[in-house]
């Protein structure tokens, strides 16, 4: 069953849960303002990293559980520069319950300029083993964003009988009625084991905040960004080698220069300033109960 922004179920879709106002734009952003008029500048940024690999985060995600709600965000280089350009996306990251570091490049530099050792848990190698390892066949996954064919694609790959998938229109984040539809949608789906949100920086991220201040759904969200492209082949992933010298950036540039382009090379220097001025903390606290 579908909707004009492409949502549908490969089993049934359960019914609603009831939804409370939607946190807008403007609260947001009047929270950011606060922050700056309360002194916070980027010499006073802090970036926060868990201390997880790819095989310690993999069992903490197995075991979560549906009872509550948490969310994952997985920081790369462009992520960092806006985390310190822009208070809202500052706010989402710090409301998140894991950082995942995504970038061998950034945990390169980090150790580089701030002498901090940061593990590496990629988000395309995080998504690949949980529908590997520890999804099984009859728990509930939704997937946000991608086409109908990549769902099924996924889904049939996986043995997944119990996906949801739904896709947002292109802009959805701008459009208040198409926002509350796919908040509605993942609510519908709850409980779950996984929820993947696939829809680019910083759209996911602030629908993984709004789902917590909704406070209806239960199960993990998961931010992943291009994940899906790697594992559908839609997108080609750099060899090992590459991706071991931290050199994963330079074959996505080489293999899309139009689009990556201003990314890697006009916006990415950005990071060498703010991370001199920032601080990089690994957060070493017990794991939280699941």
């Amino acid at each position: 069953m579908e909707s004009s922004a492409g949502a549908y179920a490969l089993l049934p879709v359960t019914s609603p849960h009831p939804a409370e106002s939607q946190p807008d734009r403007a609260t947001e952003v009047a929270a950011a303002r606060i922050e700056a008029s309360a002194g916070a500048t980027t010499a006073d940024v802090v970036h926060e990293v868990d201390d997880f690999d790819l095989e310690a985060f993999t069992a903490v995600a197995a075991r979560f559980g549906q009872d509550r709600y948490g969310s994952v965000v997985t920081p790369n280089v462009d992520h960092l520069i806006r985390y310190h350009e822009d208070p809202v996306f500052r706010a989402y990251y710090r409301s998140a319950d894991f950082v995942l570091m995504d970038s061998r490049f950034a945990a390169r530099l980090v150790l580089l300029l701030k002498g901090v050792s940061l593990p590496v848990c990629t988000g395309s190698d995080l998504t690949l083993a949980l529908l590997s390892k520890t999804a099984a066949p009859n728990d509930r996954i939704v997937l946000i964003g991608g086409s109908r064919e990549h769902a099924e694609q996924i889904a049939a790959k996986y043995g997944l009988q119990n996906m949801r998938h739904h896709n947002p229109p292109m802009g959805f984040i701008r459009n208040p009625a198409a926002v509350e539809e796919c908040l509605k949608f993942i609510e519908s789906c709850s409980p779950f084991k996984y929820c993947f949100l696939a829809v680019g920086c910083p759209q996911q991220e602030a629908v993984a905040e709004r789902l917590r201040a909704r406070g209806v759904a239960r199960g993990l969200a998961l931010c992943i960004g291009a994940s899906l492209n790697f594992i559908t082949g839609t997108e080609k992933r750099a060899p090992l080698w590459m991706q071991r010298l931290a050199l994963e950036w330079l074959y996505r540039l080489l293999q899309n220069p139009r689009r990556m382009a201003s990314r890697y090379l006009v916006r990415g220097p950005r990071i060498f300033l703010h991370l001199r001025r920032a601080r990089v903390v690994l957060r070493k606290a017990a794991t939280p109960a699941v």
